[in-house]
């Protein structure tokens, strides 16, 4: 496959561009583009939204980062640190490398599209990574996120099956968002049409972060009188910040909380018991399948050709194609499952766990 150029001031500017932002990102030396050629020919620049997030750096792009080795491929990162400004110009400088396959993983899946549709319009494949884009010519790689959500309302309407609820979601506009909700309402839609749970708030949160979660769940007590008996978080990080907000009211442990990433801190939450579940998408499974993809992509650019795609239909309507990995479900019954991951230690699980509470807390 052909490395794609352009004017030769600009790609020294670019490269140097993602090489401080990949630096900055924390992302391995040959992430700044230039340690490793690759013996295939095959250049896979992944845009990175945050590394805010603990499961980024951590697993995911180890994940792609061994794949891409494993099959010769040279990796180029940046990230844009929750700004679509800086995202835009990450993926301006990711081509501008010259490289094969663009593995996008959105901070606005919206404000990015004019950038993407630029990558396919110089023939260059993309991957939606963990967050849909509305390109019918992009693959879609994420955990099913619909379960995803479906499994935290099951764990957390099987420990509150009654009372007030609370559903504290991620960053409006993007689709992650919704996947989840939808999953959610399947198991609470019934309970609700049967007058035995009621949603007394539910409110997007800005760039997902703990603070604004915290922030929305505080005013979601003070509206309610702090009659609230459980809440259903989008992810792990505002799950912390949910239970931040609970605690400062004397409420932790006493409010059914649902998440979903296996943090590490969640984790430790969910043998505590103030957290009820963190569905655990394992990240480097899915950094594995993209960088494979990516591989596959690099010899034959056809998204349907993809090992494991099918065919699906966006959120928005769009006929396209997706690979979507099983998720998992902890909680105090099953803290083993994340052991056996060797994502956390035993002493990182069982932190400040009262000895003989959960199996594996000595």
């Amino acid at each position: 496959m052909s490395i794609r150029r352009t004017a030769a001031g600009l790609t020294v500017l670019a490269i140097i561009l993602a090489a401080c932002q990949a630096s900055a990102s924390g992302s391995p030396d040959e992430s700044a583009g230039g340690s490793q050629a690759a013996s295939g020919g095959c250049t896979v620049g992944v845009a990175w939204a945050t590394f805010q997030e603990e499961r980024y750096g951590l697993r995911d792009e180890p994940g792609i980062t061994a794949a891409l080795e494993a099959g010769g491929a040279e990796y180029i990162s940046n990230d844009a640190a929750n700004s679509n400004e800086t995202q835009v110009s990450n993926v301006e400088a990711l081509l501008a490398a010259g490289i094969d396959v663009l593995i996008m993983n959105s901070v606005d899946p919206e404000a990015i599209l004019p950038a993407v549709q630029t990558a396919i319009d110089e023939g260059i494949p993309v991957i939606a990574y963990d967050r849909e884009l509305e390109n019918e010519a992009a693959l879609f790689m994420t955990h099913d996120n619909v379960g995803v959500g479906r499994l935290i309302a099951e764990a957390v309407t099987a420990a509150q099956p009654t009372g007030n609820y609370a559903i504290i979601k991620g960053q409006e506009g993007q689709t992650n968002p919704e996947f989840l909700r939808a999953g959610m309402e399947e198991v609470i839609a019934p309970l609700i049409a049967a007058g035995d749970i009621t949603i007394v708030g539910e409110v997007y949160t800005d760039d997902w972060l703990p603070d604004n979660a915290q922030d929305n769940m505080e005013t979601i007590l003070t509206d309610n009188d702090n009659d609230v008996q459980a809440v259903l978080s989008e992810n792990d990080g505002m799950a912390g910040g949910v239970i931040a907000a609970l605690t400062a009211q004397g409420l932790e442990g006493e409010v059914a909380v649902g998440g979903q990433d296996g943090d590490v801190a969640a984790l430790n939450r969910v043998a505590l018991g103030t957290q009820v579940v963190s569905v655990l998408k394992d990240a480097t499974e899915l950094g594995t399948a993209a960088g494979e993809a990516a591989l596959e992509l690099c010899e034959n650019p056809d998204i349907s050709a993809v090992t494991g795609a099918e065919a699906s239909t966006s959120i928005g309507g769009l006929d396209t194609y997706s690979v979507l990995l099983d998720p998992l479900p902890i909680t105090r019954d099953n803290l083993q499952a994340a052991l056996d991951l060797e994502w956390l230690t035993v002493d990182e699980l069982c932190q400040d766990v009262p000895s003989g509470t959960v199996d594996v807390c000595p």
